[in-house]
């Protein structure tokens, strides 16, 4: 199917409550995004927990299915659950909700990255203790995905037939999941999921975006489904330069807060609506949740532990 797949990542766990009044917080509050987002045309919803007294990312269960069932009840989008967690988070925790809720996506970091936001600590006035020291310490962290990393967290999911957004923030990253292709951990269609815009990542220009397009081209051949996102203020080019060349794109505030310049998205739909008017416009037709299971080749909504 030659149609554009919409995924939006609603909260995520870099940025913090202070940075924008309308980051969803609370179980309540993530579930109405994303049932909003669905409803606007996104058919994955990627999926980060918070703990709802201060807004700290959080690995617990217990909080994501505060949240994914009313999810799951309301729409028919593709539930997918982080295993990236959130700084300083091990394995063993990133993998606790995916390996209870066992969805039909979760992403997959394909590689160890310094993702920097410590330019923002002295930008805002925090209303929680947490939130400057953890911007700040971005500017030592290195999110930690080693190849031992990548496939435990195959082994673990993969048996219950979740499949995998591979997220990539260089262009070494598509060897790892060539790598771990020949090694036969993971089998198409692969959903790769390129990532620029990042500060410690690839930049968010043509010719990133091109040569992203070219190599996975050259790896995968056809076996693969492209979608790409912008971080911040690349957020809206990107994808449209992406959906141009024939990927699928995401969209949500947890990779950009904003709507426009100066102006705060007060909703996640806000941003699935505008990108859908933008690709419908240039001709290219959305993909429903059905049609992106198809293309994706996914186990299906009645197979997972909700």
């Amino acid at each position: 199917m030659n149609k554009v797949i919409i995924s939006c990542a609603v909260t995520g766990s870099m940025h913090t409550p202070s940075m924008s009044q309308f980051l969803p917080i609370t179980p309540q509050q993530i579930a109405d995004h994303s049932i909003a987002a669905a409803k606007a045309g996104a058919a994955i919803l990627h999926l980060h927990a918070r703990d709802p007294q201060n807004g700290r990312p959080t690995p617990s269960v217990d909080v994501f299915r505060q949240f994914l069932p009313q999810i799951h009840a309301a729409t028919d989008a593709i539930i997918n659950i982080t295993t990236g967690g959130g700084p300083g988070m091990t394995i063993a925790e990133r993998l606790q909700a995916p390996v209870a809720i066992s969805p039909e996506l979760c992403s997959l970091n394909m590689g160890c990255i310094n993702p920097g936001l410590f330019q923002l600590a002295d930008k805002y006035d925090f209303q929680h203790d947490w939130e400057r020291p953890f911007l700040e310490a971005t500017e030592d962290l290195v999110s930690k995905n080693t190849f031992r990393d990548i496939r435990e967290i195959i082994e673990a999911l993969a048996p219950g037939g979740t499949r995998f957004e591979m997220e990539c923030y260089e262009i070494g990253h598509l060897y790892t999941i060539a790598h771990f292709v020949d090694r036969g951990l993971l089998k198409g269609p692969l959903l790769i999921q390129s990532v620029l815009g990042v500060t410690g990542g690839l930049s968010a220009d043509p010719d990133s975006i091109f040569y992203m397009r070219q190599t996975a081209d050259r790896l995968f051949g056809k076996e693969y489904i492209w979608s790409l996102f912008g971080a911040g203020r690349h957020q809206m080019p990107v994808c449209t330069m992406g959906a141009l060349m024939g990927s699928s794109v995401r969209v949500g505030l947890e990779d950009s807060l904003f709507i426009s310049r100066g102006q705060l998205a007060s909703t996640n739909a806000e941003q699935v609506l505008k990108i859908r008017r933008i690709l419908e416009e240039l001709g290219l037709e959305i993909a429903t949740p059905a049609e992106a299971r198809q293309m994706l080749g996914l186990k299906g909504r009645d197979a997972i532990n909700l």
